[in-house]
């Protein structure tokens, strides 16, 4: 039977948003993660998620989905209002209309899952300060990537005092609300806690699932918008929802994977990674996969028996903390990107090709990928709208399969204009940032 979206649903979303009016961001650099919202905030680092999910306990993780469960559905029920509240008809497009739906469904199974009823003395330990707790706390560090109030839910709210949009001041926050808030005293828990751990994690499994295919939805839903109005390209408004609608799902996804991840981990092989977050990640690996796969594209796609070369320069060793699905996809579509124009540029007859080039540098405090290709550059003019949505150098944008479901926007070779504005989203999303520069012949 499929779902149907409610009145008295609906009501509910924006009662929510009315008791919490600013929405909680997710915003981070590499060493500092923080916690934006309406209720006083702290930071909390990669290095101090990875001490939380080395070994959580029952109750750790307990303590970690009661946050996503009042945490979550806030950040559904604004990225349902801000559908609902699209300008010039985009909020009428189908395919938007679909995005929505996904959207309030996974905010009412998630308000709607039932919590165990425990004894005063089991709450009474969840709230206890763990003694290595005082140890998770940190100073908050500005993301230097993004401008105060840049990604915010809602624009026209003041932008003053701690970049949230509200004005306050922080502070840090009590630990019972804080996601990484340790709670083992060294006790056994009782079933219910580990049973409700494990049926919030196939929870949010499914709306993981659900919302896979959002991205390429959407897209299809700004192409809907693009032949109702006969337009060309999207406007400003447009182009900034699609910024904050965007980063707002990286940091849904990266609190759901996270949070799955470390429930499961009992199952992890690899030492080295902690949820999601690689404590290693390999430069090196990771690059010369995104090199045969974008290869693999680009061979596929104009039908070639050897694509462009891709030369790696990288030092074997370089590895750092990260997330390295958000790495991979990076690499990935700029890489497609570059093997494209060159083939464009030249010709998909040409027997050789001029050599991409892909340098890995690292710093004290940056390590920065160079990918250099000689695909005819892009006239001055154009290179701000190489950041735009739904801009493409290709002739003609083919229709989406309304069917697709992948995670990243990965299919096409090119046509749709979304890799290098969401790729500099995960970019920033961390503290780092994407930059074009090109020298147009």
């Amino acid at each position: 039977m499929s779902w149907k979206r409610s009145d008295k649903l609906m009501d509910t979303i924006k009662a929510s948003l009315q008791q919490f009016p600013c929405n909680w961001y997710v915003y981070s650099n590499f060493s500092s993660l923080v916690v934006l919202s309406s209720h006083p905030s702290s930071g909390v680092s990669l290095r101090q998620m990875v001490q939380f999910g080395e070994k959580p306990s029952t109750g750790t993780l307990f303590r970690a989905s009661q946050f996503l469960s009042e945490e979550l559905p806030i950040r559904l029920a604004h990225r349902v209002q801000e559908l609902n509240d699209l300008p010039d008809g985009l909020n009428e497009m189908p395919s938007i209309g679909r995005v929505r739906d996904w959207y309030a469904q996974s905010f009412e199974e998630l308000v709607n899952l039932p919590r165990p009823n425990l004894d005063a003395d089991v709450k009474s330990r969840l709230l206890r300060p763990a003694k290595r707790d005082a140890h998770l706390i940190s100073k908050a560090t500005p993301n230097p990537s993004v401008k105060q109030g840049q990604y915010r839910s809602a624009p026209g709210q003041n932008g003053t005092g701690n970049g949230n949009g509200n004005g306050r001041e922080v502070k840090a926050s009590s630990s019972s609300r804080r996601y990484f808030a340790a709670a083992d005293d060294g006790l056994e828990w009782p079933p219910e806690l580990s049973a409700y751990n494990m049926k919030f994690a196939a929870s949010l499994e499914k709306i993981k699932r659900r919302h896979d295919s959002v991205v390429t939805t959407v897209a299809q839903g700004i192409l809907e918008w693009k032949r109702r109005k006969q337009r060309m390209q999207i406007d400003h408004n447009i182009q900034a929802f699609l910024d904050r609608f965007y980063m707002s799902r990286i940091g849904i996804r990266m609190l759901i994977g996270q949070h799955i991840a470390l429930t499961d981990q009992r199952h992890r092989v690899d030492r080295n990674h902690v949820g999601i977050i690689c404590t290693k990640t390999n430069v090196r690996d990771l690059a010369q996969e995104a090199i045969e796969n974008a290869r693999f594209v680009c061979e596929d796609h104009y039908g070639m028996f050897d694509a462009p070369k891709v030369q790696l320069v990288c030092n074997q060793d370089i590895s750092f903390m990260y997330v390295p699905g958000h790495l991979s996809h990076m690499l990935f579509e700029t890489l497609k990107n570059s093997l494209r124009a060159v083939v464009e540029c030249h010709g998909s007859n040409k027997e050789e090709f001029p050599v991409t080039k892909v340098i890995v540098a690292e710093g004290k405090e940056d390590i920065t990928i160079k990918i250099s290709d000689e695909g005819g550059g892009i006239p001055r003019s154009s290179v701000p709208l190489v950041w735009t949505y739904m801009y493409t150098t290709v002739d003609q944008t083919p229709n989406l399969d309304p069917d697709f479901n992948k995670s990243d926007f990965k299919a096409p070779m090119a046509g749709f204009g979304y890799g290098l504005p969401i790729s500099r989203l995960y970019a920033r999303y961390f503290g780092g940032d994407l930059k074009l520069i090109s020298m147009e012949g």
